[in-house]
């Protein structure tokens, strides 16, 4: 399984590609991941918050609904779980991406100033 998370990672992600033992790591920490074939997405939950760490689509089938998916299925597990609140962050340059969140409800609460090597993030999170 990592192997694989590792390369559909690549290929979301090619600049900036994380290894099998990254994915193993984050596991070990108590990070969650649900992967299908051409997406995946990692989170964790701290009692009745949890937070997107990850979310990656394959280049080839975004916009085709995966993401979204991904999280109205970690959205249904951890509310029965008792999670009250999602959060996550996004690089403000990354349009794509905060159009998703807004779609699915995330609303921005906050910001990190250069962030992610000089471009800010923005904080968002979803009641559930």
């Amino acid at each position: 399984m990592f192997n694989a998370l590792a390369n559909l990672h690549q290929k979301c992600f090619p600049n900036r590609p994380w290894s099998a033992d990254d994915f193993r790591d984050l596991k070990k920490s108590g990070c969650e991941i649900i992967m299908s074939e051409n997406g995946f997405i990692v989170y964790r939950i701290a009692v009745d918050e949890a937070e997107i760490i990850t979310i990656g689509v394959n280049p080839e089938f975004r916009r085709a609904g995966i993401a979204s998916a991904m999280i109205g299925i970690i959205e249904k597990t951890i509310k029965n779980q008792g999670v009250k609140k999602l959060f996550l962050e996004v690089a403000s340059d990354n349009i794509p991406a905060k159009k998703l969140y807004e779609n699915c409800g995330f609303k921005a609460i906050g910001l990190r100033p250069k962030y992610y090597d000089g471009v800010d993030a923005i904080l968002m999170s979803k009641d559930l």
